[in-house]
């Protein structure tokens, strides 16, 4: 089977999205198909894989980027047997259209909601969004979600708070296909006491690795920090919203208890993630986060707030604890909780690793492939 892979974000940009390709490309290549790939990057270019790549520079006027990167994906298109869009969704549709070939979609958020988001258009939360008596903008945004998703043989989305919103837009049922993302191999060689040592983590410290975006809602942990005495946090990445995060930071007095790593290996923000007491996610809104099964798979806990469809990973005092979003005063008693409660943190240590179980790569990533396959049978 030749498979396109198209994603709008790739190492060594971090975040679930921009490990999803590569990983599914490695795990597909391994299993004998033929895989290609194609992203958006900046001028150091996307990190190599073990299969052809092509990027279209990202950091291009958007009169240039915009035809750039939908030639790109219409070039590597071309002979392919299905494309996997987990990105680029438009210029995916547009490519497998032109080309005859099926697509399979993978759905993260509502493209739609994103974009208003990203253009001012809409303030709102994802679920009011749905309802809202759309402007003229934000109209042809939904209108252009429409006609992606009608040209995808298959939507797989992580969560079933998603598809249930999917289907809300008019998607047959019957394309929709719940499978969560994967657990990451982690790296058992260095115990976690050593991790810390070296790491420096003489005292409660918390860790956020992810891309710093609104969505993340990075200064509500900032301000519930300023009310946990003695405890650190550390943020893994990077992303459009560091400097709002940084102005957070200093105006809640904390910015010698936070460490700004900008961009790290995956590997490494794992091994920050497994030294933490817990893993922080603050979001306003989240489909299925990468970034929680991350923690679980390294055996920490997860102190989330209870947005979209972060319930269905984390449950509250089993493997992490569930707070209400924007809600400083909750998140920072939770992690009080956590600091102060070694039981706690023992507990809901062996609850993450137990949890991490059932998102093993080789279930998740063969249940994409068989997709992919059916795909591509189907479009003979």
């Amino acid at each position: 089977m030749r498979v396109l892979i198209s994603s709008g974000i790739w190492p060594p940009e971090v975040g679930g999205p921009a490990s999803h390709g590569p990983e599914l490309g490695r795990f597909l290549a391994d299993r004998g198909h033929s895989v290609r790939a194609v992203t958006t990057a900046g001028p150091g270019g996307p990190e190599p894989t073990g299969y052809p790549i092509r990027a279209s520079r990202k950091d291009r006027h958007q009169l240039i980027r915009y035809p750039a990167a939908t030639l790109t994906v219409l070039n590597a298109a071309r002979g392919m047997d299905v494309v996997y869009a987990t990105g680029l969704y438009s210029r995916s549709a547009l490519a497998a259209s032109a080309h005859r070939v099926p697509l399979v979609l993978k759905l993260v958020s509502d493209p739609a909601y994103e974009r208003a988001i990203r253009l001012e258009l809409f303030a709102g939360t994802l679920e009011e969004f749905q309802a809202v008596a759309p402007n003229r903008r934000v109209a042809l945004l939904k209108a252009a979600r429409r006609w992606v998703l009608g040209r995808a043989a298959r939507i797989i989305i992580p969560s079933r708070y998603l598809a249930e919103i999917a289907i809300g837009w008019g998607v047959p049922a019957e394309r929709v296909l719940v499978v969560p993302n994967p657990a990451p191999s982690v790296n058992g060689s260095t115990s976690r006491a050593e991790l810390r040592d070296r790491l420096g983590f003489g005292f409660p410290t918390f860790v956020f690795a992810g891309r710093l975006t609104p969505q993340k809602n990075l200064p509500l942990a900032a301000w519930a920090l300023s009310r946990v005495a003695g405890a650190s946090l550390v943020v893994v990445g990077e992303g459009p919203s560091r400097a709002q995060l940084a102005r957070a930071i200093a105006q809640a007095g904390v910015g010698d208890r936070v460490t700004l790593t900008g961009p790290l290996p995956r590997s490494e923000a794992i091994a920050w993630m497994r030294a933490a007491d817990a893993s922080i996610l603050t979001s306003d809104w989240e489909n299925f986060p990468h970034a929680a099964v991350e923690a679980m798979a390294a055996e920490t806990p997860v102190i989330a707030t209870a947005v979209g469809g972060v319930p269905e990973i984390v449950q509250s005092g089993v493997n992490g604890i569930l707070v209400p979003p924007r809600d400083p005063d909750a998140l920072a008693a939770a992690m009080t909780r956590v600091s102060e409660d070694d039981e706690l943190r023992t507990s809901l240590r062996a609850g993450a690793l137990r949890a991490s179980e059932r998102y093993r790569k080789a279930i998740v990533y063969g249940t994409i492939e068989a997709e992919l396959a059916r795909a591509a049978a189907a479009g003979r």
